[in-house]
């Protein structure tokens, strides 16, 4: 099994961009916070959440080919199934069954919501976005447009109710808000 350090290095080794790498971290964060809330295993899934979008540099402008060169890439650690399979989920490659699935399908898109959420707000942070701010701008369309509410939404699937998934998007997400600059 491949450790944080040696998948943070590997991460930003492939993925030159900031915001990017941001999205990542965030993924990361909310994903361990999940796994917090369930009693499952944080290591494993906040390694999924570091591991997640590896080859999106390169897949960028050939989305077919999205997490399976991660899984390529990965082979070598010699990680779970289930890490591996997860990745497959989250853009829709693969249908999702476990948690873990489920978690880093919402979670994808949710991180991107809450950064607009965030971003939207006067002081732009995020300890300042509260739920009724973020059930409002759920709802309109054209708000955070990229962030598949119907993935967001899926977090029914992990027995969550949206507004308390999104409090825990925010919370996980706190915990690093100093390298998310929000």
């Amino acid at each position: 099994m491949i450790d944080r350090p040696a998948a943070l290095a590997l991460m930003e080794s492939k993925i030159a961009n900031k915001n990017l790498r941001k999205h990542i971290l965030a993924v990361e964060a909310v994903v361990g916070k999940l796994a917090e809330n369930f009693g499952e295993d944080t290591n494993l899934w906040r390694l999924t959440g570091l591991l997640h979008d590896l080859d999106y540099d390169v897949t960028a402008k050939n989305p077919a080919k999205h997490t399976y060169i991660t899984e390529e890439w990965l082979a070598p650690y010699n990680l779970p199934s289930e890490m591996i399979y997860a990745i497959h989920c989250h853009p829709g490659y693969a249908e999702c069954h476990s948690r873990l699935d489920w978690a880093l399908y919402a979670t994808d898109p949710a991180t991107g919501f809450m950064v607009a959420c965030a971003l939207m707000h006067p002081s732009k942070k995020l300890t300042n976005i509260d739920i009724d701010f973020m059930m409002r701008r759920f709802k309109e369309k054209r708000f955070a447009a990229g962030a598949s509410r119907e993935n967001i939404a899926a977090c029914s699937n992990l027995g969550l109710e949206l507004g308390d998934f999104l409090l825990l998007v925010r919370s996980g997400m706190l915990t690093i808000s100093d390298i998310l600059e929000l």
